[in-house]
């Protein structure tokens, strides 16, 4: 019996939001549309679109005309939508409710053939649940924190870095009139990615992240000796999960599902700092504005490669799989390697070793 022919499939954004994801799902409608004449459906707002099916959006040449520059995605997104544990209001209590029948069904309903999933770590393991239960999925890997494994870099993340770098660079100025630390705190919940790329290309002295625990002592230490060798200025760098050597990560608040919002590492370290130095010591939550703009050159073109190359991987029908930039080439890899395990900063690889060589302080017993 031959296999029945792929003529409808879909694409949904999930996680949190990102500059390049309308590049993705503008060559997503372009290489489906030109290259094997299907029908592209847009799904709202991660899989919610299809716990309510009427969050559907045809994506046609003309809906993606013109979305490659902008910033986040025209389909929308959620990071709280996870359809196995789905949260929802019952006489005036909420419940977890598994739904992921449900959204069988309406794919089934819909007449799709395959779903693109874009995403990071979260969102890849609810893609990879639905090609358990028999969907055919290909997945997209999305994340500023460029933590998702098995995929040499993430699209999203090189934006957000020349977004932290430009603060960094702003902020130097001032910091420098004012004769100021500068203490900047970052994304980066779990990986200090961002942290480390914009903290190097934005010249930090002190670099936070949570891979490797600090010493405040030493972290003033440090910013006392630039003093004394004549620096009037400093910026500190932080990842929002660092976490002092022997302490906790700073989380604001946790949410009904139990997740941790984390933030506030900066606001308990500048006085700490400036208390211990002696020196005037400012706050900077650079927050969502990295993940918003433009998207660079790079996450454009990376974009545009992960999305022409997940078409292609659903024509040869290879679901279950990702795609995944290695060296130079898009290939793809199953969705299980890229949620084994979360790609995190290496202590003693190569980038770190490059900002110690640089005279940039970790805050640990290497500094």
């Amino acid at each position: 019996m031959s296999e029945k022919p792929i003529r409808r499939i879909a694409i949904s954004t999930g996680g949190g939001d990102c500059p390049g994801l309308n590049a993705v799902i503008r060559a997503v409608a372009y290489t489906a549309i030109n290259s094997f004449g299907w029908e592209v459906l847009g799904i709202k707002d991660s899989f919610a679109g299809l716990i309510y099916p009427d969050q559907i959006m045809p994506l046609t040449l003309e809906t993606v005309r013109d979305i490659l520059p902008r910033g986040g995605t025209i389909i929308g997104t959620t990071n709280r939508g996870n359809p196995f544990k789905w949260e929802r209001e019952k006489d005036g209590k909420k419940e977890i409710v598994d739904y992921s029948d449900r959204v069988m069904e309406n794919f089934a309903h819909l007449g799709l053939d395959a779903l693109i999933v874009v995403g990071g770590d979260g969102t890849m393991k609810i893609a990879q649940g639905f090609f358990e239960k028999g969907m055919p999925v290909v997945g997209v890997p999305k994340t500023i924190d460029n933590d998702l494994n098995a995929t040499d870099v993430t699209f999203g993340f090189d934006s957000a870095v020349r977004t932290a770098s430009e603060v960094l660079d702003k902020l130097r100025t001032t910091a420098e009139s004012h004769h100021r630390v500068m203490v900047v705190e970052m994304m980066g919940r779990h990986c200090g990615w961002i942290a480390l790329h914009s903290g190097i290309a934005g010249d930090a002295h002190v670099i936070l992240i949570p891979e490797i625990p600090f010493s405040i002592d030493r972290v003033s230490e440090h910013l006392l000796d630039r003093q004394r060798r004549g620096a009037n200025y400093s910026i500190v760098v932080v990842a929002e999960g660092a976490a002092p050597i022997g302490g906790d990560i700073s989380a604001i608040d946790r949410s009904p599902d139990g997740t941790v919002r984390l933030g506030g590492m900066a606001q308990k370290l500048a006085p700490i700092i400036q208390e211990r130095t002696g020196l005037e010591t400012r706050v900077m939550i650079v927050g969502h504005v990295q993940r918003g703009g433009s998207p660079t050159e790079f996450d454009r073109i990376l974009g545009t490669r992960y999305g022409e190359a997940a078409v292609h991987l659903i024509a040869r029908r290879e679901f279950g799989k990702m795609v995944a930039l290695k060296g130079t080439a898009i290939v793809g890899v199953s969705i299980t390697e890229a949620i084994g395990e979360t790609k995190k900063v290496y202590p003693d690889g190569t980038l770190v070793k490059v900002a110690r060589s640089m005279g940039i302080c970790f805050g640990d017993a290497k500094t």
